[in-house]
C-alpha cells in the first residue's frame, strides 16, 4: 500500500486518484451513446454500471455521468420499445 507525507508531516495512506472516476465516466457517457446505435442490450448495462461507479468515486465529471447514467436507461428502453414492435432482438432501419 504506498503512502502519503500530509501537511503535519505524517504518513497516511494515498487517496485513489480521481482521473479513475472521470475515466469511468467518459467512458459511461460513450457507451450509452454508442448503445443508441449498435449492441444496445451489451452497452447500455456497462453505461449505467461505469456511470454509477463513476458517481460513487467521487468523479469531478459528475454530469458526463449522470449523462452515461441517463443513455444507457434509454439504450435498454429502445431496445424494449423496439422488440415489442418487431418481437425480436435485432433491429434495423427500413
Amino acid at each position: 500500500m504506498s503512502t502519503a507525507t500530509n501537511t503535519h508531516g505524517t504518513a497516511e495512506p494515498a487517496r485513489p486518484a480521481r482521473s479513475h472516476a472521470d475515466g469511468m465516466a467518459v467512458a459511461s457517457f460513450i457507451l450509452g451513446l454508442l448503445g443508441t446505435l449498435v449492441l444496445n442490450i451489451v452497452l447500455g448495462p456497462c453505461a449505467l454500471v461505469l456511470g454509477t461507479l463513476a458517481l460513487t468515486r467521487g468523479t469531478n465529471r459528475r454530469g458526463r455521468a449522470l449523462l452515461g447514467i441517463a443513455l444507457g436507461a434509454a439504450d435498454l428502453l429502445l431496445l424494449a420499445a423496439l422488440t415489442a414492435a418487431d418481437g425480436t432482438l435485432s433491429w434495423h432501419i427500413g
